[in-house]
């Protein structure tokens, strides 16, 4: 809904009920004024499953289950580019807030509840920054340790031809 006033005129012109728009429109108003921005959950999400990875002590993200289908997946020619980023966050993004889950893993050894901060700590800050968005929450599941002795899941040792 737009705001109207009413419009005086000079100072000796009586009122005539005409309504004129608040704030400056057209070529001289403020870029920001000039339409709407509407920002994706897929961005969001992008982004803060970017931010979590950076963090050292995440090993990967996503419960086992999404960890092995998007193994498969990015086997598969054009269909695992840019999924491997959104793995294991789920975003919810309103007007002006956003709300994430992600579900990591997390290297054997370290503090989860420092690991945890700290990918709080990215992921608010990023999403934050790039989007202009309120992070409202940040909930993190920390599905699994990583071994050290475990083999990775996604790196075949050979090459079935060389």
């Amino acid at each position: 809904m737009t705001d109207n006033i009413t419009s005086g005129g000079g100072g000796s012109r009586p009122s005539t009920g005409e309504s004129a728009l608040k704030g400056r429109t057209g070529a001289g108003a403020p870029a920001e004024t000039r339409g709407k921005t509407t920002i994706a959950d897929g961005v969001v999400a992008k982004i803060a499953g970017m931010a979590a990875r950076e963090v050292p002590g995440i090993h990967s993200m996503g419960a086992g289950v999404a960890r092995a289908l998007g193994a498969m997946r990015e086997r598969v020619p054009g269909t695992g580019a840019g999924q491997g980023v959104t793995r294991g966050v789920k975003a919810e993004v309103g007007e002006r807030q956003a709300a994430l889950d992600l579900d990591v893993v997390v290297d054997y050894g370290v503090s989860i509840v420092d690991v945890a901060g700290d990918v709080r700590t990215n992921v608010i800050s990023a999403v934050e920054r790039m989007t202009g968005l309120q992070v409202v929450e940040v909930n993190i599941a920390v599905d699994d340790v990583h071994l050290p002795d475990e083999a990775e899941e996604a790196e075949p040792d050979e090459g079935r031809v060389s």
